[in-house]
Parts: C-alpha cells; structure tokens; sequence
C-alpha cells in the first residue's frame, strides 16, 4: 500500500482537548509533506477556523489543502484557491432557519468576518464533559469571528451558506434531529459532528465528496488514503479512504468503521498509527 495522502480532521482528532496539536503529530505530518505525501485538513469548521493550524503545519510549503465546512468548501493552501465550493442557497438557508424556531437549539451562521446568532446571551450549554458552556464564545472564538445579533436570520438570509450550525442540549438534539432534517432530506446533507453540535449543508456535500473532487484529479485514489477522525461526520471519509484510522476517543458507532483504532487524541494517537502505516519515514 502506498500513501500518498493524510487527511485529518481537526477538534477530538487533530487537537488534543488543550486545542494543541502534540509535537509528535506535528513532526510526523512536516515529515510526510517533506516526502512527497499531501496532507489535508477536513474539518466541518469554518475556513477561518482552520488557518492557523495549516500554517503551522506548513500546507503553505507542499501545496496541502483545507477542506472546510464539512467538505464545502476546499482551498489549496499553496495558492490560496478555491478548488471547490458548493453551499446551500439563500433560499434553502432561509427555509432551513425557519424550521429551526420551533425547535429548543441555538443555530449560528457567518459571513466573512461575521458570525450571526439571535442572542449573545442565549448561550449557555450543560455539557456533561465540560459542565456549564458558552457555545457560542467556543465558536466565535474557535472561528475568529466577530459576533452580531440578528433578531430573524432566515429574513437576514440574502447570502449562501456554507454551512448551518445548530448548537443544543446533547439529549435533545438526539431526540430531535430527525425532525430538524425531515423537511430538508432532498435538499441539504445532515451530520454530527459532536454530540451537541449538529450541521447541516448542501445536498451531496460531505468529506468524501471533497476527497475525490480534491484528489482525483491529482492521481490520488481512494486506496493511497490514509484518513483520520473521531465524529460521525468523518464517517464518509474513513469509509472512502483506503485506510481509516478512529481515535480512541471516538464513540463506537464510529469505532465500528475503523480499520484501525489508534490511541486517543491526547495520546499521540496520529503519530502512532502514522508510525505504523510509513515506519520508513515516521519513528
């Protein structure tokens, strides 16, 4: 097997739970770069959350890309182009925001600088891992985004969005997804990407999607993959790679897809299992 490309993504993957990349990750993935193997960040953050991390691993140097918004949106690093970019129009974002009135979650959208939300105030999460939360001081910062409210974001819409976060109580969005989605099964793709984050997106769009529309054209295939993730939405990605490795850390819904389970995000779980599969290069 030969891999000619690392895909990784980030919070629970990536990032240890400090938001830090361990030193060994980093020294691992400047090695594979400086070999010749393409490393590709695929996170459903928003590109602006995405930039210093691809910096700092330097995808600027060996042409790597950043898959954003769930594979929204792909940007070569190098060049700074966008390759891809396909979101949901102003017209489905509109009727998606509408929807979510009636349900008990807290929906956060952007626009260049910008994250909109309803209330600033209206912010606080119970989060069993992290106790009392301000999700969207965790986004915004998360994004570098600067905050505003808007009292109706589906009649502030004019815009496409990439991407629509919905924040809410793990249990209830549990409960509830399903409805949020029901309307909108034809017209937008739906994943979690922690348990109390649920997004939603253009129809067709997912991580596997924005691998082969990056890597294909580049003689890459699915079986020179080598994929990274914790959250079900990495399914499609670990699925389409030829290799996908789970974090210990994931939930075993996602556990069941992993060809391999390496250790957790805090545990230098990356550079164990690059050690692994490119022992030549990593040890």
């Amino acid at each position: 097997m030969t891999i000619k490309a690392i895909v990784l993504d980030i919070d629970g993957t990536l990032l240890a739970d400090n938001k830090e990349m361990r030193a060994s990750t980093i020294t691992s993935l400047k090695t594979a770069q400086e070999n010749g193997i393409k490393v590709l960040l695929a996170s459903g953050r928003p590109h602006r959350g995405m930039e210093s991390l691809a910096d700092a691993l330097e995808l600027d140097k060996h042409e790597g890309f950043v898959v954003s918004y769930n594979g929204a949106k792909v940007t070569n690093w190098q060049t700074k182009e966008v390759i891809f970019n396909q979101a949901l129009t102003a017209e489905e974002g509109r009727a998606i925001l509408e929807h979510l009135k009636q349900f008990d979650v807290i929906p956060m959208i952007e626009k260049d600088a910008y994250m909109f939300v309803n209330d600033v105030f209206n912010n606080r999460l119970q989060l069993p891992e992290l106790g009392d939360f301000n999700i969207i001081e965790y986004e915004s910062r998360g994004g570098n985004f600067k905050l505003q409210e808007i009292d109706d974001l589906a009649q502030h819409v004019d815009f496409e969005l990439n991407k629509i976060l919905i924040a809410g109580q793990p249990e209830y969005l549990a409960m509830q997804h399903e409805k949020i989605y029901a309307p909108f099964v034809n017209q937008a793709n739906a994943a979690f990407s922690a348990p109390f984050y649920y997004e939603m997106t253009a129809k067709g769009i997912d991580k596997a999607r924005a691998l082969k529309e990056t890597l294909q054209p580049l003689g890459i295939e699915a079986h020179h993959i080598i994929a990274f993730g914790d959250g079900e939405n990495d399914l499609t990605m670990l699925k389409y790679a030829g290799t996908g490795v789970v974090m210990e850390n994931a939930n075993d819904k996602v556990k069941q897809h992993a060809d391999f389970i390496t250790a957790s995000n805090n545990q230098d779980g990356i550079y164990q299992a690059l050690k692994k599969y490119l022992p030549e290069l990593i040890n």
